[in-house]
């Protein structure tokens, strides 16, 4: 058990995914480019500025054509420390989940919702 203090700490948001490839000599990876939407802290940058992050999934398996991600906008958790895996940085986490019998599912949101999205 969490406190609720705790589970607020967790920052949800909808991130398109603008691409996705297989991370070489692994059965289980992707490298996804998602993009978060405009940043706040990137606003001083210019008009029309994202926040694009690279996030490393183990969700291979599921997706053996990756290129079916493209477009999707799903949730993830923005606020995790960056992870180096297989000297790629993490930079979030996809969320999903899947049953003992194999069945998988990305939380995915409908296309009217705008990346950045955060959930409440």
């Amino acid at each position: 058990m969490i406190t609720f203090e705790d589970f607020q700490k967790v920052e949800i948001a909808i991130g398109k995914i603008l691409s996705a490839q297989k991370v070489p000599e692994t059965d289980k990876l992707l490298k996804l480019s998602v993009d978060f939407g405009p940043s706040v802290a990137k606003a001083m940058e210019g008009e029309g500025t994202h926040d694009i992050r690279q996030i490393i999934s183990g969700i291979s398996l599921y997706f053996p054509d990756c290129s079916v991600l493209v477009g999707k906008k799903c949730a993830f958790v923005v606020n995790l420390e960056p992870r180096m895996i297989r000297g790629l940085e993490s930079q979030g986490m996809i969320l999903a989940v899947s049953t003992e019998d194999g069945k998988f599912s990305l939380l995915q949101s409908k296309a009217k919702i705008p990346a950045g999205t955060r959930a409440k």
